[in-house]
């Protein structure tokens, strides 16, 4: 299809999908767009390097091939997602945390023609990494073939159900597997997040998270739709994110629990508080404690909690203004999704009644790359109640509707641990150590037991400020709170939390520490 501009602004959203590398079309030729280590391009800068990229590109590969990305963040991991779409291609970007054994399950499983790098991620990988036909490049150099080879291309007219990225998820269940999400996917994500996060053109977004997750591409596409500007920073240390929220007049903060619970935890720079409009968290539930805390540092602030998944990129989100009433609440459907609760007859279930998340509409992903059989799983047709129809993401969690609409999360199907009987949600119990104040991270696990099916775990990472007794001291509390049968039986204490490469704690790592 072609486009013409100007294209639908952020104050309406249009359910109009359009080719994904149009979002470089948009905002003020003048104004920033990506704010780089060396240099800042403007908007007429973004589109001009798309150009150049997308032209060398479509020499490399034949249309419909895959190209990947494994590298940090700068101009060609932020670049691709736009440039291969213009290219006629599918941009696969890999974490560039993953180790070479991952990156080559990926290479082979995508089937991809070529991988960009930096030249010391490329130097890890060993004989056979590299499937046969594809070449590796290293990331200094494509921007130097792009330049002298000149060859530009203009916007595209690509179909918006071409598929356009290939999203590995974390491996949490197994290998990695890859998420298609086409064009309409993508553009229709950015335009959802920034109707609801009321996103405009000088907003200026601070990207610390992982380009090769869905969370974190979208910070890109989302911003550029609104016409604003990205910050990408790769950080060391929590300190860094709040020196550049400083230094660049950060809007718009998006995070993940462990790395929220990091950012409370230490002292921020006025310029850092006074410039923040919002915060977004996914990846993870917020605690009432979290929510506490970070409306405490951040009072101006609006802050949206949100719930996801990447076979459907975002499916909730929750109104600021009942953050305080309602601080564990899931919210409600962002633009473009429908999201039912489905009992276990296949109905849907009445308000408080616990039952499946399935979410109907444009943002559903096109299933798992050259995996019918899990695709089949998880992307079945959509309940009789859909307005929508089609195909639906059966999430297989649990949550219920409240009486004023709102969605709560019980749990994960396959996550519940069975205790004497007792089906018991890990999130009650880690939410109950965290209300005592005693711990900032925790995770229950149901380890196997003759006795009792499952035996609960809890691993836990003690509060900066916390002394004496712990765990004499968490075993009070958790037996205020708790009955018996959730009381966990055996208390793992860690001085940090194992991280997975998308910034969430590991929780598949510690199931295999402690044997789970």
């Amino acid at each position: 299809m072609t486009t013409g501009n100007p294209l639908p602004g952020p104050s309406t959203p249009d359910p109009t999908p359009y080719p994904l590398d149009q979002l470089a079309e948009r905002g003020d030729a003048q104004a920033r767009a990506l704010v780089l280590k060396d240099r800042v391009l403007s908007f007429a800068d973004l589109r001009e390097r798309v150009s150049l990229l997308a032209g060398w590109l479509a020499g490399q590969c034949e249309a419909g091939s895959r190209v990947a990305s494994w590298a940090a963040k700068g101009e060609l991991t932020c670049l691709l997602p736009l440039a291969a779409a213009r290219a006629g291609l599918v941009h696969v970007p890999i974490n560039p945390l993953l180790k070479h054994a991952q990156v080559a399950h990926i290479l082979a499983d995508s089937g991809s023609c070529l991988l960009m790098g930096t030249k010391a991620r490329l130097q890890t990988l060993e004989d056979g990494d590299l499937p046969q036909g594809c070449r590796a490049v290293d990331e200094a150099e494509v921007f130097a073939s792009a330049e002298a080879a000149a060859g530009c291309l203009g916007p595209s007219d690509s179909d918006p159900d071409a598929l356009a990225a290939i999203l590995y998820t974390s491996g949490s269940t197994g290998k990695p597997k890859g998420v298609m999400l086409s064009h309409a996917n993508l553009w229709l994500g950015a335009v959802s997040v920034v109707d609801y996060l009321g996103m405009s053109s000088d907003d200026v977004t601070l990207a610390v998270l992982p380009l090769s997750f869905d969370y974190g591409q979208n910070q890109l596409l989302s911003t550029w739709y609104a016409g604003g500007c990205v910050v990408p920073l790769d950080y060391l240390f929590p300190r860094d994110v709040a020196k550049a929220c400083a230094r660049h007049g950060v809007t718009t903060l998006a995070a993940v629990p462990p790395l929220w619970v990091q950012l409370t935890e230490m002292e921020w720079p006025a310029e850092a508080l006074a410039s923040m409009r919002r915060l977004t968290n996914s990846g993870g539930a917020l605690t009432v404690e979290l929510v506490r805390d970070l409306r405490a540092l951040f009072p101006e602030a609006r802050l949206f909690p949100m719930y996801g998944l990447t076979e459907a990129f975002r499916s909730t989100y929750l109104d600021p203004d009942l953050v305080d009433l309602h601080p564990t609440s899931m919210g409600k459907a962002i633009p473009f999704a429908e999201i039912l609760v489905i009992d276990d007859e296949g109905s849907v279930a009445d308000p408080e009644e616990e039952g499946e998340l399935v979410h109907c509409g444009p943002l559903v992903a096109q299933g798992y790359w050259q995996d019918a059989e899990r695709t089949a799983e998880r992307f079945r047709p959509a309940p009789d109640a859909s307005t929508y129809g089609g195909t639906a993401v059966w999430s297989g969690d649990r949550v219920r509707r409240d009486a004023e609409g709102l969605l709560h999360f019980v749990g994960r199907r396959d996550a519940m641990i069975k205790s004497a009987g007792n089906r018991i949600s890990p999130q009650e119990v880690e939410s109950a150590a965290l209300a005592s104040g005693l711990v900032a991270e925790v995770v229950a696990i149901g380890v196997p037991d003759a006795q009792l099916g499952h035996a609960i775990h809890l691993v836990v990472r003690a509060a900066p400020d916390a002394s004496g007794d712990m765990e004499a001291e968490l075993k009070r509390a958790l037996a205020r709170e708790l009955p018996n049968f959730m009381q966990p039986h055996v208390y793992h204490w860690r001085e940090t939390m194992p991280l997975n490469p998308n910034g969430k704690i590991d929780r598949t790592r510690l199931e295999q520490e402690i044997g789970a």
